[in-house]
C-alpha cells in the first residue's frame, strides 16, 4: 500500500464505519485525468449496490471538502467480490489454504505471476505452494497484487 493510499484510508475510515461498513482495501492509480480511486468495502452482512451508492455519496462529499487529490479522478466503490484482492497481512492469514493468483513487482525466477495455494504467512513474507512439494516464499514488498481464485461450487 502506498503512502497516499494509507493517507486516504485514514481519512475515509471514520465515514465508512459510520455507514456500517469497513474498508477492505484502497487502490489509487494516478494517471493524470484518467486517475482512479477504487474503494472496496465489506460488512458482516455483505455488501449490496445500495451500500456502494450510500458510501460513494458520503465519501465523494468528504473528498470534495478535504481535497486530498489535487487533480481529477474517478471514484469507484464496490464490494471485494468472490475473487477479492488481499491488501493486509490479516487478510492473508485469514485466507491460508485458499488458491491465489499473485502478481509481482519484479520477476521471481523469470516470472512476474504465480498461482497456487496460499500455504502461510511467515513474518513479512507469504508462502505459496505452486506445485506439490514446491513452495515459494515471497516478500510482501515484492507483491503487486494478490487475488483469491474462485474455485466454484464443489459437491
Amino acid at each position: 500500500m502506498t503512502r497516499k493510499e494509507r493517507d486516504l484510508e485514514a481519512l475515509l475510515t471514520p465515514t465508512v464505519r459510520a455507514l456500517g461498513c469497513e474498508i477492505w482495501g484502497i487502490e489509487y492509480r494516478p494517471r493524470g485525468r484518467n486517475s482512479t480511486l477504487r474503494l472496496y468495502i465489506d460488512s458482516a452482512e455483505g455488501i449490496g449496490i445500495d451500500d456502494c451508492e450510500r458510501v460513494s455519496r458520503q465519501v465523494s462529499a468528504l473528498l470534495d471538502v478535504e481535497d486530498p487529490i489535487v487533480h481529477s479522478y474517478r471514484l469507484e466503490v464496490s464490494s471485494p467480490g468472490i475473487d477479492r484482492v488481499l491488501f493486509r497481512r490479516e487478510q492473508y492469514l485469514a485466507n491460508v489454504g485458499e488458491r491465489v493468483d499473485v502478481r509481482l513487482a519484479f520477476p521471481f525466477d523469470g516470472r512476474r505471476r504465480l498461482a497456487g495455494r496460499l500455504a502461510g504467512v511467515d513474518g513479512e513474507d507469504i508462502v505459496v505452494e505452486v506445485a506439490e512439494d514446491e513452495e515459494v516464499v515471497l516478500p510482501f514488498q515484492q507483491i503487486q497484487r494478490t487475488r483469491l481464485v474462485f474455485q466454484g461450487l464443489s459437491g
